[in-house]
């Protein structure tokens, strides 16, 4: 019957969420980044693509649960957003280790890198690699450095691509952690208001029950 609520909703689409999106190119970037900076025989490695990977498939499997189940979309929603949070603090413990200062809220690059709306890892390389050549022409090579002690300014850009690709990994984790937790609430908001599956099925069965004679 027309506008009948259907039994199994729309579901999945979870390429189309920018939650997604974004945690995907996290999780493209981070690949890069730990088989360049981090030891690949270290479990600081594996943990950290690991995290970023779950932070993925975690949204992915929720969308597609959501058909029977919005309370375990909800859950393995937030599992995402635990995982990036996980692989946020790893990302600070390397600028920490290293004495790289890590970028705050108002931090210029920070939002240079956030409005370029990189879709590709490639794409987040390219724009390190210009920010740190504009760093070194400017004279600002010693405030990113990750070297624990340098005793002159560095001349080679390729000294801040550490610090630089840490920042920029934070940078596109805190949107996508921002993303998450809209998404986490209003999941909570939906499910709150119209329940879940089987608040659903029995709302069809007695839509159904009147229809018939």
């Amino acid at each position: 019957m027309a506008g009948q609520e259907p039994l199994i909703p729309k579901h999945g689409g979870y390429r189309k969420l920018k939650s997604f999106q974004v945690a995907q190119l996290v999780y493209d970037v981070t690949v890069r980044f730990c088989d360049r900076y981090i030891d690949r025989r270290s479990r600081t490695h594996d943990q950290m693509v690991q995290a970023a990977r779950s932070g993925v498939q975690n949204i992915a499997e929720g969308s597609q649960a959501s058909a029977t189940s919005k309370k375990t979309e909800l859950k393995l929603t937030q599992v995402a957003r635990a995982s990036l949070e996980e692989l946020k603090l790893d990302y600070e413990d390397f600028l920490r280790q290293r004495n790289a200062a890590q970028w705050q809220r108002e931090h210029p690059l920070r939002q240079e890198l956030i409005d370029r709306r990189c879709r590709t890892a490639d794409e987040v390389a390219a724009w390190v690699v210009q920010a740190a050549k504009r760093s070194v022409e400017r004279g600002q090579a010693s405030e990113m450095s990750t070297k624990s002690t340098l005793s002159t300014v560095s001349t080679d850009p390729a000294d801040l691509y550490p610090a630089l690709s840490a920042n920029a990994a934070l940078a596109l984790l805190a949107v996508a952690c921002t993303l998450l937790d809209r998404q986490v609430a209003r999941l909570a908001a939906d499910f709150e208001n119209e329940g879940g599956f089987t608040e659903r099925l029995y709302r069809v069965r007695t839509a159904k029950r009147r229809t018939q004679p």
